[in-house]
């Protein structure tokens, strides 16, 4: 069956903001452009903003919070430097859509949500896409999930005060954790190897992301 207009109209749009807001400001990883070329954004925004679903910025989702801007859904992808083989933690599951670029390209994704709504709805998007290795925890992930610990890559998608020590611990030797940190509005992002020794830690952008609720992030 050929795509309908409007598969074929998004699929333009995918394809473009690969080119231009991806390719074009510095992005390389070939898996991280073909899996941003690959899931459909429009699929993980609010019906009122579909005409903005490949626009340069963020946008609002239910509970309060926001689908990335897919700039910097690719930025932090690509910082984590993800094979096929890895084992990724993601704390703050949103929309789905971060966590589907994440399952395009690694062996699997363990993602928490601290909103059991967002989480639901993410579980159903990612199953429509047929996107199965995935599992979902709803509850504090500034902790981590422990019990699927190490993870060759860690992503945080909500700003915390400083870097989460539970989350550090859980990163394999050699693995990477981003993570934006810093008070509401004056946040940067932060690229965190784990090593034999202990931690090498790089800035890499000004960001703004809501906050990281939990034990290790913001208090509620």
């Amino acid at each position: 069956m050929p795509p309908s207009p409007d598969e074929e109209h998004y699929a333009n749009e995918r394809r473009q903001m690969a080119d231009e807001q991806l390719a074009r400001r510095g992005i390389r990883d070939a898996a991280v452009l073909d899996a941003m070329r690959r899931i459909p954004r429009e699929r993980f925004v609010l019906p009122a903003y579909l005409g903005s679903a490949y626009c340069d910025g963020a946008l609002p989702i239910d509970c309060g919070q926001t689908v990335s801007q897919p700039y910097m859904v690719g930025r932090m992808t690509e910082l984590l430097a993800l094979k096929s083989e890895h084992a990724v933690l993601e704390v703050g599951t949103g929309s789905g859509y971060q966590t589907a670029i994440l399952a395009c390209i690694a062996r699997h994704v363990y993602t928490m949500e601290w909103h059991s709504k967002l989480m639901s709805q993410a579980a159903e998007r990612l199953a429509v896409l047929d996107l199965g290795n995935v599992s979902y925890r709803c509850g504090d992930g500034s902790v981590g999930w422990p019990e699927h610990a190490p993870f060759d890559a860690i992503m945080v998608t909500a700003g915390a005060p400083d870097v989460p020590q539970p989350l550090c611990d859980q990163l394999k030797v050699g693995g990477r954790l981003v993570v934006p940190i810093g008070p509401e509005g004056d946040q940067t992002l932060v690229l965190v190897r784990r090593t034999a020794a202990g931690y090498d830690r790089d800035e890499v952008l000004k960001c703004r992301f809501v906050k990281l609720l939990g034990t290790a992030g913001w208090r509620v």
